[in-house]
């Protein structure tokens, strides 16, 4: 499996590299599995890669959407991770509802959204208490500060170990995001990372030794493949890393 690290010389090279991976790892899946689970990441990079996907020719039936994170916020307020991707992708295409499996964030309480999604998601996968689903496909990106999903630096939610979903914080805004555990169990983790202020936090999530409760992102390393797709801005230093 491994990891492999690509350096892009441009933005828009680094979302073509993107959408190539990941409709080779859709297709792939299809293949293996008759079907491929995929989970989303918000901010701004993904877009056009979700505004792409969506001039694909996918059998839409057998592709199911989840969210590694969400804001918690309504689907149609502008910072909704799911809004943003229904309006760049979901939406433009012919994917059954039923496919589309987005974090709850409407009970008024964080904790009791992020146990009904828990079990929601042990519902579709058949996955049994203490065990953890392996989705397909979890896309990523990475936060000047090195967050991942909603996993902020020095935040109770990168201890959690025995949950599918937790609440992560950040400045004091909830948010429902994947565990680090549920990420780690992935086929297939996909960092798409764009923009020279990554720089200094890429520098300490692949040095040899490092604090993963300050960096986040050393967290991920998934039993499946890992991926970093980075643009010149970013990755100019890690050429030749992996």
């Amino acid at each position: 499996m491994g990891k492999h690290v690509e350096v892009l010389p441009t933005m828009a090279g680094l979302i073509e590299r993107a959408l190539e991976l990941v409709v080779a790892q859709m297709q792939s899946s299809i293949s293996d599995r008759g079907q491929c689970t995929i989970a989303l990441s918000g901010g701004s990079t993904p877009k056009p890669l979700y505004e792409a996907i969506a001039n694909v020719d996918l059998p839409w039936q057998k592709i199911h959407v989840f969210w590694g994170d969400e804001r918690y916020v309504a689907p149609d307020h502008p910072d909704s991770n799911q809004g943003m991707a229904r309006r760049a992708w979901l939406d433009k295409v012919n994917i059954p509802a039923a496919n589309i499996h987005p974090m709850p964030t409407l009970a008024g309480d964080p904790a009791v959204d992020a146990s009904k999604h828990e079990a929601e998601l042990r519902e579709f996968f058949k996955t049994p208490p203490g065990e953890f689903p392996a989705l397909d496909i979890i896309l990523l990106g990475m936060g000047d500060d090195g967050h991942t999903a909603s996993l902020f630096p020095h935040t109770e939610a990168l201890l959690v170990s025995d949950r599918l979903i937790t609440v992560g914080n950040k400045d004091g805004q909830p948010r429902l995001t994947f565990t680090a555990p549920l990420i780690n169990t992935a086929r297939c983790v996909i960092f798409v990372v764009a923009g020279a202020n990554k720089r200094p936090a890429l520098a300490q999530i692949f040095a040899p030794q490092g604090d993963e409760i300050a960096y986040p992102s050393r967290l991920i390393q998934p039993v499946g493949e890992l991926w970093w797709l980075l643009d010149e801005s970013a990755g100019q230093e890690l050429k030749f890393v992996g």
